[in-house]
């Protein structure tokens, strides 16, 4: 991965899903926009940026890009990372929410035969507090610190890390991997991120009601991950069968357990894999501290 303040990003689309207020606050906080790309907008500027037309011309004008943010229609998502990856950037985050699952499943094949780090879709992408800021989370709940947070949340995220703020853990990187049925990275993938990353100490783990990602990620945990993991799972009170947005359109298989998705099977998986669960996420802080002591 490369987050860092120098590297280079760009942004696919403009749409509802992105303002110029995240854009204004992205830079504000360092990070290095160089461009936008947006077909039949080349030339001029948008929200302060210059805007080509191709991937490639802002490739050609400014040399390699390491990061795009995606925030383009959902049945145009898959093109926009397809020329992203054409064009050699192997950082993609996308906003966009709703992106249809074949096309997913297609861009997943594509980015791990390129290796490729894919956040999203539907996410409010990556902060690493004091270095730089990759899509629209908000600022001001963050400090630097040793916390990792990993979500599939998007506000969830952000009232969790103004809570370890208030408590004064600062956190090393927060990321929301994305609330669609498939998203391009797992909870997997950045467990072992964070858990080889020198400045993050320990873990927060934020899952919420559709799929089994959170019970993969639990026996993970009990297997491969030595730094202290706190986990927190909303949506305990949700009825059975009811998902969150998307996160439940590919829980409805035949055959499978009618709790499959449930907040108390994944509540079940990080009890059997020996993970504190917070009740609330004002109790993630004290369960943090007490996990760090040991």
């Amino acid at each position: 991965m490369n987050l860092t303040p120098n590297s280079k990003v760009i942004i696919q689309g403009f749409s509802e899903f992105i303002s110029s207020t995240h854009i204004a606050q992205m830079k504000a906080y360092g990070t290095n926009i160089i461009a936008a790309i947006h077909p039949g907008c080349g030339g001029q500027q948008l929200h302060s940026l210059t805007v080509f037309d191709l991937v490639e011309e802002a490739v050609a004008k400014h040399g390699i890009i390491d990061t795009t943010i995606i925030c383009v229609h959902p049945y145009q998502v898959l093109d926009a990372a397809l020329e992203a990856i054409a064009s050699n950037i192997r950082q993609i985050i996308i906003i966009s929410p709703g992106v249809p699952p074949l096309d997913m499943v297609q861009l997943i094949r594509k980015a791990e035969a390129t290796d490729t780090l894919v956040i999203g879709p539907n996410s409010p992408g990556i902060i690493v507090p004091g270095k730089i800021l990759l899509g629209t989370q908000p600022a001001e709940f963050y400090i630097p610190g040793s916390i990792g947070i990993l979500s599939r949340s998007t506000t969830l995220t952000y009232e969790i890390a103004r809570e370890l703020t208030k408590a004064g853990l600062g956190q090393s990187i927060s990321v929301s991997i994305g609330s669609d049925a498939i998203v391009g990275s797992s909870f997997i993938q950045w467990l072992q991120i964070l858990d080889e990353d020198e400045s993050t100490e320990a873990i927060v783990l934020v899952g919420q009601p559709g799929g089994g990602s959170e019970e993969a990620a639990a026996r993970y945990i009990s297997e491969a991950i030595d730094k202290p993991v706190i986990g927190y799972i909303a949506g305990t009170e949700a009825p059975r069968g009811k998902f969150w947005r998307q996160t439940g359109t590919l829980a409805a298989v035949i055959g499978r357990d009618r709790d499959f998705g449930s907040a108390k099977n994944k509540l079940i998986a990080f009890s059997d894999a020996k993970i504190p669960v917070a009740e609330k996420p004002s109790l993630i802080p004290v369960l943090l501290k007490k996990a760090i002591k040991k």
